[in-house]
């Protein structure tokens, strides 16, 4: 059994509904911990799972949520944010009596009104998110913990069977938790899906050419890369089913118009002020910034994760559309991205990075705005990304599942030969970035 765990827990069961990625990570840790774990998902999966979690694995398969509810303890609820409500209200009323139920959705709003409306009464309500995705080591990474109906005997209870991850509790409530994954990773997916499409446009590999070289932009293509190697829904519940993320993901679409018809347009001394403007709202005054003595990523990190060949020549320099116009959202919208940092993602963390070092690198934000303005080199990609960021930001505010999984798609299958080896080099530079961090 688990290290350190109470007496009245030797028989305590975790029940988890939904194996995906996600679910399966959770089985794995908490079942090699010690608890013993009940799990299933689709009927038509149980086969297959059976065949993966082998009886000896402390893992016990069952055929569907009913019996995983009526015999766990505790039971999370690890599938789509966009399915929530009709899952929970299947096997919802079939919860052991007594038990805490919570869910690992990234959206809380569906999720904790589905609890509220098919659980019974008697049982108590504690949620959870890990701030990360399956493949990233869960140890100090943020685990936001939602106490939203039970007791403390519960909630402690719950902390107990999770410690067994090493990630870093983070104590909301589930508005709180919207607002801050609205703030990061929406608005920051949003940017990365619109590099996709506008690089899918133009039908170009970024890391093949000379266009694309550098730190920033090995962030950028591989971050790119990850998303659309991942499932769609992820995404999609994360932004069409987060109420807090609508006036983000409009607002960044809007930044990037704005900025890019200032630049269309040659009007020089307006979108000088302007990104200044949001610089110092963001990042604090000349002379009184709000980043750190030390930046969050360095370049000689950044540099080592290429996906191509790097040219002999130096790299094109660049106008960050991307990053200039998340930083006029963030102003617009008055986020401060430091005050989300406790419980951040790798991705966002990365993000932030590539932006301060735009920002805090002596001339390279003059450079930007000069390239912005005089240089045609990336007009045609920024006019694709400045469409696209349009594009996902309507897809979001219609509340359009579908169109967002036939957008996601198309440009997944374009990507998707080279996701092999992008998800290596992609791992591996979250990996070095986060331990260059904690030194």
């Amino acid at each position: 059994m688990a290290a350190a765990t109470p007496p009245d827990m030797e028989n305590f069961v975790v029940g988890l509904i939904g194996m995906g990625d996600m679910g399966k990570m959770y089985a794995r840790r908490l079942s090699t911990a010690g608890w013993r774990v009940m799990a299933c998902d689709r009927e038509e999966k149980y086969d297959d799972l059976v065949k993966e979690f082998p009886e000896n694995s402390n893992v016990q398969i069952l055929r569907n949520g009913h019996l995983v509810s009526r015999a766990s303890n505790y039971i999370i609820y690890s599938v789509e944010a966009a399915a929530i409500g009709r899952v929970v209200s299947q096997f919802g009323p079939s919860t052991k009596l007594g038990a805490i139920v919570g869910g690992q959705t990234s959206c809380k709003d569906p999720e904790i009104k589905a609890f509220e409306e098919y659980l019974p009464s008697d049982v108590d309500i504690v949620s959870c998110h890990s701030l990360h995705g399956p493949s990233v080591d869960s140890r100090g990474q943020p685990l936001v913990l939602i106490k939203h109906r039970a007791s403390d005997e519960s909630f402690a209870r719950v902390e107990t069977v999770l410690r067994c991850l090493g990630s870093t509790h983070v104590y909301l409530t589930a508005k709180e938790h919207d607002r801050i994954t609205a703030d990061t990773q929406a608005v920051t997916h949003a940017a990365f899906l619109s590099m996709g499409k506008a690089w899918h446009a133009t039908k170009q590999f970024p890391w093949e050419g000379a266009r694309y070289v550098g730190g920033i932009e090995n962030v950028k293509i591989n971050l790119m890369l990850r998303i659309y190697a991942q499932k769609w829904h992820v995404y999609a519940g994360l932004a069409i089913l987060n109420p807090e993320a609508h006036k983000q993901i409009n607002q960044f679409a809007k930044s990037t118009t704005e900025l890019y018809h200032l630049m269309l347009e040659g009007r020089r001394d307006e979108l000088r002020d302007r990104v200044y403007a949001a610089k110092e709202k963001v990042f604090g005054a000349e002379g009184n910034p709000k980043w750190a003595a030390q930046p969050l990523l360095r370049d000689d990190v950044l540099d080592r994760f290429s996906l191509g060949k790097r040219p002999d020549s130096p790299p094109l320099p660049n106008n960050h559309l991307s990053l200039l116009a998340m930083v006029d959202c963030w102003s617009a919208l008055g986020i401060v991205p430091y005050d989300h940092m406790i419980c951040s993602t790798p991705l966002f963390r990365l993000w932030l990075g590539v932006t301060e070092h735009v920002y805090r690198t002596p001339g390279l934000l003059d450079e930007c705005l000069r390239v912005g303005l005089d240089d045609n080199t990336f007009r045609r990609d920024d006019l694709h990304f400045t469409i696209a960021a349009c594009g996902w930001a309507e897809c979001v505010a219609l509340r359009q599942f579908e169109t967002w999984r036939e957008r996601f798609a198309v440009t997944q299958k374009f990507f998707e030969p080279r996701f092999a080896g992008a998800m290596e080099v992609g791992n591996a530079m979250i990996k070095s970035v986060l331990e260059s961090s904690k030194e």
